[in-house]
């Protein structure tokens, strides 16, 4: 599985857990629709969660205006899923190819804004980083 498919597939299965607090295993399988498990998709949404805490506190110290809570489920899973990414520099992977992905998954995921209010964000934790 491509990353950036991986990277998709992290955002539906943290977006189902978010929602409907459904267990990761479950969530993961779902999105996988039957394909083959993926070891660096299931590693995104593991990071996630075990590292939920710290990754919320960093966000939450860039939003203005906001609330982590009063995002949309879309666009707060994402930024869940590339702060993770940035914090850990997961398979050496760079900050502007996290940041990148994320963008362009917003357009797809997310309304109108999603893309800039992500890319406004992530550009304050990677300077922050």
């Amino acid at each position: 599985m491509k990353r950036r498919t991986a990277r998709e597939k992290a955002l539906q299965a943290l977006f189902q857990i978010d929602v409907s607090q459904v267990e990761p295993e479950s969530a993961i399988e779902h999105v996988l629709e039957g394909e083959k498990a993926d070891e660096y998709l299931s590693g995104l949404v593991s990071g996630v969660l075990q590292n939920k805490e710290t990754i919320d506190a960093e966000i939450k110290k860039h939003l203005e205006k906001w609330t982590l809570e009063r995002l949309a489920t879309v666009d707060r899973n994402l930024l869940r899923l590339s702060v993770y990414e940035l914090m850990h520099q997961r398979e050496n992977v760079p900050a502007n190819v996290v940041m990148d992905e994320a963008i362009e998954i917003a357009k797809l995921y997310g309304d109108e804004q999603s893309s800039k209010f992500i890319n406004g964000v992530l550009s304050k934790v990677k300077e922050q980083l």
